[in-house]
């Protein structure tokens, strides 16, 4: 349906771009990067509990939380038995480095 009609997308879910007809939609295989968090605080083994992924941030980094999203998403995903909920925390030296 997707692949005769891109466009479609944008009517149902009500925001259709100027541009809508010239979109097309297409299946994409996604490689995964190497991912190293700052740190991670894992719930006890006993029962699944949250997950805390933890950066700390000294320098600015226009990427942060794309990188911080795509590394928490992917490690929960894969892991999403052991943890009921995720979360995370990024730590700044002060509000002007964010």
């Amino acid at each position: 349906m997707f692949q005769r009609s891109p466009a479609l997308l944008f009517d149902l879910i009500g925001d259709r771009p100027l541009n809508a007809e010239e979109y097309r939609f297409d299946s994409v295989a996604v490689k995964e990067p190497k991912f190293e968090t700052d740190g991670v605080f894992l719930p006890p083994k006993s029962e699944p509990g949250v997950v805390y992924f933890c950066e700390v941030q000294f320098q600015k980094d226009p990427e942060l939380y794309e990188r911080l999203f795509g590394e928490s998403l992917l490690y929960f995903y894969r892991n999403s038995s052991r943890f009921s909920d995720w979360q995370a925390v990024v730590i700044y030296p002060s509000r002007n480095t964010e």
